[in-house]
């Protein structure tokens, strides 16, 4: 994981990781994209997450999670 994106502090959300420099869990973006919204209401909706900070966090899960994809 990329340390330059997430932090997990106990001091910040009790341990719950968060985008780097704010204080929005990252979890509310995977709940922001499961119920359907864009990533243009997550960002409007948490205007201190930047687009590249969302979009480099969104990559990071691609990518973690390719090794265990299976080709259809």
């Amino acid at each position: 994981m990329r340390t330059d994106l997430i932090v997990v502090d106990r001091e910040i959300h009790s341990g719950t990781p968060v985008f780097r420099g704010t204080r929005v869990p990252v979890k509310t973006l995977f709940d922001h994209l499961e119920a359907g919204d864009s990533l243009e209401v997550f960002l409007d909706d948490f205007p201190s997450v930047s687009r590249e900070l969302a979009i480099a966090v969104l990559e990071q899960a691609r990518v973690g999670l390719m090794p265990d994809a299976h080709p259809a």
